[in-house]
């Protein structure tokens, strides 16, 4: 007798009413918030359409599924095994119409996204870089539809990047007469609502500055911090599946058990009852952002670049390591220092978070797209410390171990502006640190005791080797 596969039929609940929107499909979206509207108390009244990155892979492997997939939450005791059912139906994102058709209906009441932080597509100052080719061939798009568009006209065209996908999306609601959305970006940047609409912003001005106006009234921006562990999906998990559940299951995720979800905003059109699963609703998210993304992110930054190029491929062999745990320790204390929040028990909490043997988090997979991350994780405190005359070195040694992975030592490569950051480096280690430093920090840029110290920090962490 054959496996069966995952379906709602046999092993899940009916799919919800659409009321949720998500941009961005990816194994943390489905630990993170699908699983807090799976566990919201009302549940049944919030469904979730799913959109893809660029490529349609999730939506191949969970459609057969319903959108059904298998939650193994993986304790150091042990696995656990849950169907998450909260996504209704998950599309490719090249299928823009039914994205305009979802903005387009009153139903719709809450849009998410996780498109990482290379997705804004910000320039250096946090604008909309209307430079970039793909920006500016959807704003042209976008513009070449003409002020009387209609929604159809707008379903038949397509854009890709996710600040004009927003736009026409608006667009087509202001056109149908519907009036309250919430917008709620998941990404791990600073204040990433008020990140996220500036580039949207930004791009209606570049299109038509008159949606403005309306979405003044109709539209109110959230912000959120989130916090799980979620490594990539491998076929261990796929046959764990099988074996204790006794369903095939294409794309099960793999977590740890802590998870955390921090939001201030509006809703006025409505949310799930977040606040039952767990989630902490509060009017400033920011404190919590940062020790989130200085005391977790960055120490997974400073891992991921230092520890494999001393021998190390995932966190949880780094993290045990006696002079990985020194210098991430050392960046705590640096780090923790410029929190409002208690962050000493929360750095405990990391540590055990990190050792757990049943999660593999590839260091290679955290290092993607530093061009992105460091000047959010790591600049700030970099920043602060100096300007008050100290030497910090944890800080230091994580923008020089990210110098020397963009030399080629450790993880390879993977950016979304690998080229513009790669040409960093590439002359003497002098000049590298200091062209490095000047992108971190630009206003740090021609500190010379600061660039020594990215020297000697770079020769520490190649002597390990």
């Amino acid at each position: 007798m054959s496996t069966p596969p995952l379906t709602r039929a046999q092993f899940g609940r009916p799919a919800a009413p659409i009321r949720l929107v998500h941009i961005g499909l990816g194994n943390f979206t489905r630990a993170h918030q699908a699983w807090y509207t799976e566990h919201a108390d009302d549940h049944d009244e919030w469904g979730i359409a799913a959109f893809t990155g660029r490529r349609p892979t999730m939506a191949e492997l969970l459609g057969p599924q319903d959108g059904l997939y298998t939650l193994i939450t993986k304790g150091a005791d042990g696995n656990s095994f849950e169907v998450i059912s909260s996504v209704s139906v998950v599309h490719p994102a090249s299928d823009f119409a039914q994205l305009i058709d979802y903005f387009a209906s009153p139903d719709l009441a809450v849009v998410t996204s996780t498109v990482t932080e290379a997705g804004y597509y910000r320039a250096d100052d946090g604008s909309l870089d209307t430079d970039n080719a793909d920006v500016a061939a959807d704003l042209e798009t976008l513009r070449e539809l003409g002020s009387n568009v209609s929604i159809e006209e707008i379903k038949a065209t397509s854009v890709t990047t996710a600040p004009a996908r927003i736009l026409a999306g608006l667009l087509a609601r202001r056109i149908a007469g519907c009036e309250a959305l919430t917008i709620l970006p998941c990404d791990n940047i600073p204040d990433n609502g008020k990140a996220f609409s500036r580039v949207v912003k930004d791009a209606a001005r570049a299109v038509d500055p008159s949606v403005l106006d309306w979405a003044e009234k109709h539209v109110a921006w959230a912000t959120c911090m989130v916090d799980r562990i979620t490594p990539a999906t491998t076929d261990t998990e796929r046959e764990e599946c099988t074996k204790v559940q006794g369903y095939v299951d294409a794309s099960p995720v793999p977590t740890e058990p802590f998870t955390e979800w921090v939001i201030s905003g509006e809703f006025p059109a409505g949310r799930p009852n977040w606040e039952s699963a767990g989630a902490t609703i509060v009017d400033d998210v920011e404190p919590y952002e940062q020790r989130k993304l200085w005391m977790l992110n960055g120490s997974h930054s400073l891992m991921a670049y230092a520890a494999p190029i001393v021998g190390f491929e995932t966190v949880g062999d780094a993290i045990v390591d006696p002079t990985v745990r020194s210098w991430v320790d050392e960046w705590w204390a640096e780090a923790g220092s410029g929190l409002s929040v208690p962050w000493k028990e929360y750095a405990d909490a990391l540590v055990e978070r990190f050792e757990n043997p049943n999660i593999r988090h590839l260091l290679a997979q955290i290092a993607h797209d530093g061009s992105q991350k460091i000047p959010v994780r790591i600049a700030p405190t970099l920043k602060r410390l100096r300007e008050a005359g100290e030497m910090p070195t944890g800080a230091i040694r994580a923008v020089a171990a990210w110098m020397l992975h963009l030399q080629g030592h450790g993880a390879p490569v993977v950016d979304a502006s690998a080229d513009r950051v790669k040409a960093l480096v590439g002359n003497s280690v002098e000049k590298d640190a200091a062209t490095v430093l000047e992108y971190v920090v630009p206003s740090l840029a021609g500190d010379t005791e600061l660039i020594s110290a990215i020297v000697e920090a770079a020769n520490e962490i190649l002597s390990k080797k």
